[in-house]
């Protein structure tokens, strides 16, 4: 199989390697999988009389008149007729004076572009045409012209010729195909070579809707072996870790203490959650656990009782949470739970400076600080823990993978790997765990505490801001309190959106009789603890507040949330939102403001909301509207920005692919690697975290 040849194409000087280089294209393999991202129809003409307004198409005619007009710049403008006096008009913006005087009429010309309806008829801005010879017929290609991703410094025309160079020394015997043949078969894909021959130039008569949408068999045959590569990938980074030794961690006394000191008893799914982590951790191998639950399930007291298995046997926990206020909400509950059994529970963040910071971190490195909160200054250089044995990342899809990598590496010390403990109240669709998580061994706590009553919400114009006000007072008079959620800080004239800081005023001059708070995110730490807790102790009625609010808080008196400009957000970040009220007994309500006019993602998402409190499923709808990077935080590194596969698209295929990945892994290593090589690479490294 030909590799390192680039250099022989046509057209392929060191310039133009090495902008291929930069694009990640090393090698004529490379090529062939470097796929179009649409095509251009040239297999046939288009009658003028047939035109359609915003459809690309080929036509022929005969220039009749070209002009250069002044209206503020140069611009040229070419009428061209058929032969039955139909006439498209042609614009350009940018020309030389030898292109204009090169229309001269009487020319026959074939033009491919995209048909508008103008004020005079039909008109193509910049098309790429042909002035063809006298007697010249025009030869209609066969296949579609394949439109490739742009390559800074090489052109359109250059790229779509080394490619059809690459294409010719494809193999013609079975080495390039790395599929089982009876896989191929059973799921009645084409081969490899087929489907890479057809993707770039399909032949006349292919169902160009099904190239669009990605459905064709062809494209399937190639987003399954993608799928297969990444699976096999987190696959085997899973195999090499179980490869590594880790503490093993049992006692539970400490545990046991722990439990008979809460004021509540866990739930089934608590403690089936707790009795997997346990299980793990009693092993010398290091676990690798998801714990996906949803708003307020309890994650919190299953990672502190968790703690507590590292902390009787000597050694480190660290607790990364990926915002301050998130961050001191579980310096709180872990000094609550862990302080009175004696416990030194730190506190490490970005705010944390001079002599303070020095004492922790010498904490950190004796091992005298035992559990370590903290943001993610854990992960800096100059944290050196003592005998770290357990990381717990919370909400970890808000971290990059380099920084979850990092803190990973931090518990590599000596023949020890740390366990690692990763939460999340984002629910991860079926879909995008089997994909994305196969690596991990997930658990999910599927059951809220007792007493927890489900929340209702309502989408409300936000022209009806003003009737809002008595349902407040009432909750209040009630002895309830009430969120009102703002996305921005001050006023902004850029964004239309009702600022904190208006509608705390607004608010407390409407509402005389209640104590009206308000936080936000400039405040400092101890501003916003001092502000948070007279909310929970009811020293406030009211508190007005940015999203710093969306994790971490439980104040179960709560029962009203409003959500100004609700329109702005996503779903995961909604729905954090509304778990902060129906945190208690009474029954809670979720109002969400929305200003006109409503997109129509941002009127699905609110339709989601209004219509479930299930995490699950708006976490399924959240990856059908935004996609596995997003949802992931993932984006930067590949994992989940496929070449070609779609999680959602494709997802019909993730069975066989964990069948296939089962059976290679098992049987044929050599298949794996060659697999890997080819759709992943040099992206490794970051499905370890």
């Amino acid at each position: 199989m030909p590799k390192g040849t680039l250099s022989a194409l046509r057209g392929v000087g060191p310039k133009v390697l090495g902008k291929l280089n930069q694009a990640g294209i090393e090698s004529i393999e490379d090529l062939w999988f470097f796929l179009p991202r649409s095509y251009e129809d040239r297999t046939r003409l288009t009658q003028f009389r047939s035109l359609q307004h915003g459809l690309t198409v080929q036509v022929q005619g005969r220039v009749v008149a070209a002009d250069v007009l002044f209206r503020g710049r140069r611009i040229l403008r070419v009428l061209v007729e058929d032969d039955d006096g139909n006439a498209l008009t042609l614009t350009f913006f940018h020309f030389t004076s030898q292109q204009a005087a090169s229309f001269r009429n009487g020319s026959n010309i074939v033009l491919f572009g995209q048909a508008r309806q103008g004020f005079s008829g039909f008109e193509m801005v910049h098309p790429t045409y042909r002035l063809l010879r006298a007697g010249e017929v025009v030869e209609l290609s066969d296949r579609l012209d394949p439109v490739y991703p742009a390559i800074e410094g090489v052109g359109a025309p250059t790229l779509r010729k080394m490619v059809h160079e690459a294409l010719l020394q494809m193999p013609r015997d079975e080495s390039l195909e790395l599929l089982p043949a009876d896989v191929v078969a059973h799921l009645s894909l084409p081969s490899l070579r087929d489907a890479l021959l057809l993707v770039h130039q399909p032949p006349v008569g292919t169902d160009l809707n099904a190239l669009k949408d990605g459905s064709h068999p062809a494209q399937q045959r190639l987003a399954f072996e993608e799928l297969l590569a990444h699976q096999l990938s987190l696959r085997q980074q899973r195999l090499a870790h179980q490869q590594r030794k880790a503490h093993s961690l049992r006692d539970p006394a400490l545990l046991k203490n722990l439990r008979t000191s809460l004021p509540y008893t866990l739930t089934n799914a608590q403690d089936r959650v707790l009795t997997d982590i346990a299980r793990d951790l009693a092993t010398q191998t290091p676990m690798l656990r998801l714990v996906q639950g949803d708003v307020g399930s309890g994650k919190t007291i299953v990672a502190a009782l968790s703690a507590l298995l590292a902390v009787a046997n000597g050694q480190q926990v660290a607790v990364m949470a990926p915002t301050e206020l998130l961050a001191e909400q579980h310096l709180n509950n872990f000094k609550l739970w862990l302080e009175p059994l004696g416990i030194n529970v730190a506190w490490l963040v970005g705010k944390v400076t001079g002599k303070a910071r020095t004492s922790v971190l010498e904490e950190i490195a004796s091992g005298s600080a035992q559990v370590i909160v903290g943001t993610h200054a854990l992960m800096q250089s100059h944290v050196a823990f003592h005998d770290l044995a357990l990381v717990v990342v919370d909400e970890q899809h808000r971290f990059g993978v380099h920084q979850r990598l990092a803190l990973r590496d931090k518990g590599e010390q000596g023949q020890f790997t740390a366990h690692q403990l990763v939460m999340t109240a984002t629910p991860i669709p079926r879909t995008l765990a089997m994909t994305a998580y196969a690596d991990l061994d997930v658990s999910a706590i599927d059951e809220l505490p007792p007493g927890r009553t489900p929340v209702r919400t309502f989408v409300v114009n936000s022209s009806k801001r003003d009737q809002l006000i008595e349902r407040i007072a009432m909750a209040c008079s009630e002895g309830r309190q009430a969120y009102w959620v703002c996305t921005l800080i001050e006023e902004n004239e850029e964004i239309e959106a009702q600022a904190a800081e208006a509608t705390h005023e607004y608010l407390t001059k409407h509402l005389p009789k209640q104590r009206v708070g308000l936080i936000h995110g400039r405040l400092k730490p101890a501003e916003k603890q001092r502000i948070m807790a007279a909310f929970k102790n009811h020293e406030l009625d009211v508190l007005v507040a940015t999203t710093v609010i969306e994790v971490g808080v439980d104040v179960p008196n709560a029962s009203l949330m409003i959500i100004e400009n609700a329109e702005r957000l996503g779903l995961a970040q909604l729905h954090q939102l509304r778990g902060r009220v129906g945190r208690g007994s009474a029954v809670s309500d979720c109002l969400l403001l929305y200003r006109e006019p409503l997109g129509q993602i941002a009127k699905q998402r609110l339709q989601t909301m209004r219509d479930t409190n299930d995490g699950f499923v708006i976490a399924q709808k959240d990856l059908e509207l935004r996609g596995p990077g997003e949802i992931l935080g993932t984006r930067q590194t590949g994992i989940t920005s496929f070449r070609f596969a779609d999680l959602m698209r494709d997802s019909h295929l993730l069975p066989a692919v964990q069948k296939v990945a089962q059976d290679l892994m098992a049987k044929d290593a050599g298949t794996v690697e060659k697999l890997l090589k080819r759709w992943i690479g040099h992206a490794l490294r970051y499905v370890e975290v």
